[in-house]
């Protein structure tokens, strides 16, 4: 006890802080000058973003930007919210000293002096890009569930409406053979009997390929000369 009296009595408020800070290494945890230059530099800094203290100190924040958010101008934007607010927080792509890039969870704090002045800014960064990844995943694997479950639903569906369509179908082309054979003494009515059993026979094709999918059988890609379709049914389209 009195050696930790001691060790107490040994640092100051600000010597806390700093051991505190450094021990944390999870987080890049570092002030900013008002005008966003770098001030101090933790350990967790330095392990996420590769930059020592010695390398970055006096530097803009802005190097840890994409060039594109800072064309954007998105650095002078975190500052206007952080001293207009008090606080600025978002997700976003950081870039490492090595150019490599992460996904950040950053917050900017505005430290005020008593007289409210901005006097700079407490910023800390936490590497995301794990956690991103595994939502990513998450959210892919529950959309392909989805989708399998919207499938099967439309499969059913397709599979009740095939089959009540097939049986109609069944019994029309029974129907037009039948009448076929009883009409040879009008042989101008017979090609319009044969086009109607050709499209009767079409739809139950059609009918067991929506059967197939209904089933999730492997559906064969075939070609279809539109210009023979069309020619057979002419005379019913006149």
């Amino acid at each position: 006890m009195e050696v930790m009296d001691r060790f107490g009595a040994s640092l100051t408020g600000e010597g806390r802080l700093r051991l505190l800070v450094d021990a944390i290494t999870d987080y890049a945890i570092y002030m900013l000058s008002p005008q966003g230059h770098v001030a101090t530099w933790n350990v967790g800094a330095q392990r996420l973003k590769g930059y020592s203290q010695e390398e970055i100190m006096g530097r803009h924040f802005s190097n840890f930007y994409t060039e594109e958010d800072r064309a954007a101008g998105e650095p002078e934007r975190a500052l206007e919210i952080a001293r207009c607010d008090g606080r600025f927080e978002k997700e976003a792509w950081r870039v490492r000293k090595d150019g490599s890039r992460f996904w950040a969870n950053v917050v900017l704090d505005a430290i005020t002096d008593d007289c409210g002045e901005v006097i700079g800014f407490a910023k800390i960064t936490r590497d995301m890009t794990e956690k991103r990844e595994i939502q990513r995943a998450l959210d892919q694997a529950r959309e392909e569930l989805f989708q399998a479950q919207k499938m099967e639903a439309i499969g059913q569906l397709t599979g009740g409406i095939a089959h009540d369509f097939n049986n109609l179908l069944m019994a029309v082309l029974g129907s037009l053979e039948i009448l076929k054979k009883r009409i040879p003494e009008q042989p101008e009515l017979m090609p319009l009997v044969e086009n109607a059993i050709q499209g009767a026979q079409r739809g139950a094709a059609l009918t067991q390929r929506m059967l197939a999918f209904s089933r999730r059988q492997e559906l064969a890609v075939k070609t279809i000369e539109i210009a023979a379709l069309m020619d057979g049914m002419a005379d019913m389209l006149q």
